[in-house]
């Protein structure tokens, strides 16, 4: 079986589980309570991670490292699907969702090193991704998060939860997101970085709030194991 096939097989598979009423109620529009933005790689599944298995329960952006930001005209904006969420749909709650080991992360670390000798050129949109990370490598650098003697694998996943902090500090800042819309921001795990808990999502950033103490009271006991005691 090919590529092709093999997903219109799984798309019959999908059919064959939706029930007659399953878009009743958002077959004609949708009101989502929260927007989450994930990356594009394979191994992170966009709703899988929230168990939203309720079509119209969830709005998405799915890009290269997860960038809830972009730029437009030489100015740094809110990418369109968070956008959309806040100004059309009015969601409640913004989700920056990272990841272990993100390739994105990885490149920029490698370019602001220079640890990328021999790395394949990208198309012109995909390094512009990656540059928009780079200053956080710069200055996540400048604050002694890593060092040349810091195991690359380490530096990154740092850096994974130093990007997260940054978007959710920018969300929180910028005059297009409303106040009254919570931003967090986690990182998926799959790496077993911070636990033994494959697929996990850890809470790193609420509103722009870091500390772990501070984050197991908002989220309460009952979620407390979701707050990590750092990379």
């Amino acid at each position: 079986m090919d590529v092709l096939e093999r997903l219109l097989q799984g798309n019959d598979e999908h059919v064959a589980r939706i029930a007659a009423d399953h878009f009743d109620g958002v077959r004609d529009g949708q009101a989502p309570d929260a927007v989450s933005v994930s990356c594009s790689d394979s191994r992170v599944p966009a709703e899988g991670v929230w168990s939203a298995h309720a079509d119209g329960d969830l709005f998405t952006s799915v890009n290269v490292g997860n960038q809830a930001w972009t730029d437009v005209g030489g100015e740094r904006v809110v990418n369109d699907a968070v956008g959309y969420a806040v100004s059309v749909l009015g969601v409640e709650l913004i989700a920056v969702l990272g990841h272990t080991g993100c390739g994105a992360v990885t490149a920029a670390y490698e370019s602001v090193t220079g640890r990328a000798d021999g790395q394949k050129s990208m198309p012109p949109a995909v390094e512009a991704a990656v540059e928009r990370l780079a200053p956080v490598v710069e200055s996540a650098r400048d604050d002694g998060v890593f060092d040349g003697d810091t195991p690359a694998s380490v530096a990154v996943n740092r850096l994974v939860e130093r990007a997260v902090g940054a978007q959710v500090r920018f969300l929180v800042d910028d005059d297009a997101v409303p106040d009254d819309v919570t931003v967090a921001g986690f990182v998926y795990d799959f790496q077993r970085v911070y636990g033994d808990e494959d697929g996990a999502a850890y809470l790193v950033s609420l509103d722009g709030e870091t500390d772990a103490e501070a984050l197991r009271e908002r989220v309460g006991d009952d979620h407390a194991g979701h707050v990590p005691s750092g990379v």
